[in-house]
């Protein structure tokens, strides 16, 4: 039971790098179109953030503004506070990346623009699943792996060259500052539901399989520049 937060960054490390490797090389010959394609998917994402662990900006925003009589009257204002900056952060992210997208399309963004992958619906699907089981050390093993460690704008905010990787890494130096600390603080919460060597297995297997939908995501996002068999060959050689 020792260290328990490297074992649970040992346990996502593989996929999580496989998501900063997949980006890598996407944006090393991405043309305007596959530019296009992968925002659509991202944007889904920003306006839908943790599919099958939250419900959605809109309701989340709308859960928020339901709690405000109860400001100080049971929920604690900077608890409050906090919410709210979240959601801010949240919607910022989707309006840096939409700028991008209005940049490469030449016209204002629609509703219709943005679209859920195949692989992101699974993932919903498996998020969903664990939630159910009304389990909070799986709650909390979805919290600790809904961003991937922020690989995608690790990689994404060292881009230059010409003016939508100008672009896009401004908007991913952004994204980057708000949600590159998360994990560690989700880190905090799922150690705090492990009480014997039982849960921890639970929590890393939790942890490797929502990881590793992820890495799925991302490929189908980034058009397949990684092949199945590079990508396993990448999570095996990166274990720790």
């Amino acid at each position: 039971m020792q260290d328990l937060e490297q074992q649970l960054l040992d346990a996502a490390w593989p996929y999580w790098e496989c998501e900063a490797e997949i980006a890598k090389r996407f944006y090393a010959k991405a043309s305007d179109d596959d530019h296009i394609f992968y925002l659509r998917a991202q944007l889904w994402k920003e306006l839908n953030p943790v599919d099958g662990f939250f419900n959605g900006l809109h309701k989340e925003l709308q859960g928020v503004v339901d709690l405000y009589p109860k400001v100080d009257n049971g929920i604690d204002r900077h608890d409050y506070h906090f919410l709210l900056l979240q959601l801010v952060q949240e919607f910022n992210h989707y309006v840096v990346l939409a700028d991008i997208f209005e940049h490469l399309v030449g016209r204002p963004i629609s509703p219709d623009d943005t679209t859920q992958l195949d692989e992101e619906k699974k993932l919903g699907d498996m998020r969903r699943a664990y939630v159910a089981k009304n389990d909070p050390l799986l709650n909390a093993a979805v919290g600790f792996t809904e961003g991937g460690g922020a690989r995608l704008f690790r990689e994404g905010k060292e881009l230059k060259g010409n003016k939508v990787n100008e672009l896009t890494a401004k908007a991913m130096q952004t994204i980057f500052d708000d949600e590159h600390d998360h994990y560690m603080e989700q880190a905090k919460e799922a150690i705090s539901h492990i009480k014997s060597p039982e849960d921890l297995e639970r929590m890393k297997d939790a942890v490797a399989k929502i990881s590793e939908q992820r890495v799925w995501m991302r490929a189908e996002m980034f058009r397949d520049t990684m092949s199945r068999k590079e990508i396993e060959t990448f999570i095996s050689e990166n274990r720790r």
